[in-house]
């Protein structure tokens, strides 16, 4: 149809003069025919389509033919960014917001906030366009009660997109009461869709955002993306809940010991089981590494429902990187000043071979850092776990991290944990000399960017008899 000239007949069917029922058609005819085909949507634009189509989202037009063009519009926008520029260009964008106005169909609010949710997926010009057009008042709008899912659906998605990456869009989600409107669509009741959208969406909203973390926490939202936790609910509401979660307790000690209070530990480390999701176990061990940053009662919480030994299955091989990266973090925070009680669980359940086996060269510099950070807890004032990481190689890969032109925090961490191997351990002092560790640390020390960096390099040659002057000989981080 595109070759013999179809489209630019179609897109000349939406000019002025033709009536209603014609629009309608040729709208619905260039709707289906741009789904999932980029180059018809490209020859629709080409054709002068996108602007013909906006001309026909003014008020006076049926609501079907609204219907009709903001559908093909957001069909427009699924394929490319050349589509989504020219209809910002057109005015395109204040006309799509003007659809989702109260006086419009359910229909009509659908179609067009899904033209919306499609519009900024990938442009910063447009999510700022829509929010300086109303749009993000009026999506807000679509998700009081009484609306129906679908609407709910198209509206969350699209607020989810325009908070990525925008702290502003994010703020005004909060001034127009989005995040109440928000959690109240996490209610039970509501289909999995509404609740996955609504979770990713506030996961969206509270990223960057003290005040919007603080304002979720106050409507109730963290024990409603707790609740979505729940045995028996959907892969995709469990990973954006989670996701969540993640967000809200990063670095807010009062949506962790929410989450905490309302049973959030337990349920995130539920969904850790073998069988489940790799992106469910990214996102709830992410959470709990959160979680267990900077707060002794949620590590307690997650040792005493199992899951040292949850987070440490895990990092068995042939898991996803990410995977191993958030589970490895998580540790290295339970780690964190924990009892030697706790060391041993984590090193009885094969958690110190697992963490060495993360410090392959193959392994990402995140990988290493969380897996290297949690030795450096294990092996202060631990002597079994010290043993146990030089006997399953840990002290050799320990000494290849310290490469040179590797990272800087790789350095530092590696450099903690062979300054705690070698404080009270004669074979430990061995074994890094024997694979060349003194002569890595002096290169390390050499160029060492931090106090941290020098005071624990430092340390470890001083333990390894090495003439350096230091503070200390073994410690964890702060």
């Amino acid at each position: 149809m595109r070759e013999c000239g179809g489209v630019a007949a179609l897109v000349g069917l939406l000019a002025h003069g033709h009536s209603a029922a014609v629009h309608e058609a040729a709208a619905g005819a260039l709707l289906n025919l741009c789904c999932n085909n980029t180059r018809n949507s490209d020859s629709i634009r080409e054709c002068g389509g996108v602007a013909a189509l906006v001309g026909l989202l003014a008020p006076g037009h049926s609501a079907a033919v609204h219907e009709q063009v903001a559908g093909a519009l957001r069909n427009l926008f699924a394929n490319t960014t050349e589509n989504e520029d020219s209809i910002r260009d057109c005015g395109g964008v204040a006309a799509l917001v003007g659809l989702l106005a109260p006086g419009h169909s359910a229909a009509v609010h659908e179609v067009a906030a899904g033209a919306l949710w499609n519009l900024c997926a990938n442009s910063t010009e447009n999510k700022d366009s829509i929010r300086e057009s109303g749009g993000v008042a009026a999506l807000v709008g679509l998700l009081a009660p009484g609306a129906s899912a679908a609407v709910h659906k198209q509206a969350a998605g699209a607020l989810l997109n325009l908070c990525i990456d925008s702290t502003q869009n994010a703020v005004c989600v909060r001034w127009c009461g989005g995040i109440a409107a928000l959690v109240g669509l996490l209610a039970p009741g509501n289909p999995a869709a509404v609740h996955e959208l609504a979770a990713g969406a506030l996961r969206s909203v509270c990223c960057k955002d003290a005040m919007n973390k603080d304002c979720v926490r106050e409507c109730g939202g963290v024990a409603a993306l707790v609740a979505l936790l729940a045995p028996g609910g959907s892969a995709d509401v469990h990973e954006e809940a989670a996701r969540a979660l993640g967000n809200l307790t990063s670095e807010n000690e009062q949506c962790r010991e929410a989450v905490r209070a309302c049973g959030g530990v337990s349920a995130l480390v539920a969904l850790l089981a073998p069988g489940g999701s790799a992106d469910v176990h990214e996102e709830a061990a992410g959470a709990l590494m959160n979680l267990t940053s900077g707060s002794e009662q949620c590590r307690e919480a997650v040792r005493a429902c199992g899951g040292v030994a949850a987070l440490v299955a895990l990092l068995a091989p042939g898991g996803s990187a990410a995977v191993h990266e958030e589970a490895a973090g998580a540790l290295r925070n339970l780690c964190y000043e924990s009892a030697i009680i706790d060391k041993d669980c984590l090193r009885k359940c094969g958690g110190i071979a697992a963490l060495v086996a993360l410090l392959a060269p193959s392994g990402s510099a995140a990988m290493h850092v969380y897996a290297a950070g949690a030795l450096v807890n294990l092996t202060s004032d631990c002597e079994p776990c010290r043993e146990a990481v030089r006997a399953c190689g840990g002290v050799a890969a320990l000494v290849a991290l310290l490469t040179p032109g590797g990272s800087a925090d790789v350095h530092v961490q590696a450099a903690g944990a062979l300054m705690n191997l070698t404080s009270e351990s004669e074979q430990c002092r061995e074994a890094v000399r024997a694979c060349g560790g003194l002569a890595a640390l002096e290169r390390v020390l050499a160029c060492a960017s931090s106090a941290a960096a020098h005071e624990w390099v430092a340390a470890a040659l001083r333990n390894l008899g090495h003439d350096q002057q230091c503070v200390g000989e073994s410690g964890q981080p702060g």
